[in-house]
């Protein structure tokens, strides 16, 4: 089981992250007002830290593909995770996208579960994308995720059962529910952001570490099983 973390904030907590058994760690290089945002320039520094200790995911929520490329170019991330509105990113944008990306950065494309047509629309993506990731929506954030509230996980696992690349649920995960999660969607990951934070006031956080260590042996556990 593929355990993904959401949002590493500097190199340090980065690496720390991946020492906690972490598999995927994910950076938000941004200025739009993203939660846990960070400079290009330090999701570089993160992506370069975990080389040979976990993959970096660097987010999305752009729509000119230039714009996206051009981030992916200077962060270097392991995959490039679209989260934009939804649809405002095509499956034939994200064919043209990977085009233009460095040589073997890899895509995953969010999901909003509960939109419209979004069983049809993870079938579109999954001939396009590497992975999709599962979430929840809402229009206090911009873009898919970062929601911390669960969906409906027998709409998600309709979705695992209909594509046949590597799915990541996601949206209001915690260690007290992933394992009920895996069990409901049999998904290849799950992710974690708002409930592994601790957070600090005026909107900021840091990744609770001993949170992070509780999911990793929540979903690993019933991996093993």
């Amino acid at each position: 089981m593929i355990v993904q973390i959401y949002t590493a904030q500097s190199a340090d907590e980065a690496v720390a992250l991946a020492e906690r058994g972490v598999d995927h760690v994910g950076l938000t290089p941004t200025t739009v007002g993203l939660p846990g945002q960070i400079s290009e320039a330090v999701a570089a520094e993160a992506v370069a830290a975990l080389r040979g200790r976990a993959r970096s995911v660097a987010l999305s929520v752009e729509t000119e593909l230039a714009e996206i490329a051009r981030m992916a170019a200077a962060v270097r991330p392991d995959i490039l995770h679209l989260c934009g509105e939804i649809g405002a990113v095509t499956p034939d944008d994200v064919r043209e996208l990977r085009g233009m990306l460095p040589a073997g950065m890899e895509i995953m494309q969010a999901i909003a579960v509960g939109a419209e047509d979004d069983i049809a629309m993870a079938r579109e993506y999954a001939q396009v994308a590497d992975y999709l990731i599962l979430d929840s929506y809402t229009t206090d954030v911009q873009g898919v995720g970062a929601a911390g509230v669960t969906h409906d996980w027998s709409r998600s696992a309709e979705i695992v059962a209909s594509v046949d690349i590597p799915v990541i649920l996601a949206g209001g995960l915690s260690a007290e529910n992933v394992a009920e999660s895996i069990a409901a969607v049999r998904p290849w990951g799950v992710d974690s952001l708002t409930l592994t934070n601790r957070p600090l006031g005026d909107g900021r956080f840091e990744k609770d570490l001993d949170a992070v260590a509780a999911f990793v042996a929540g979903a690993t556990a019933v991996a093993a099983v």
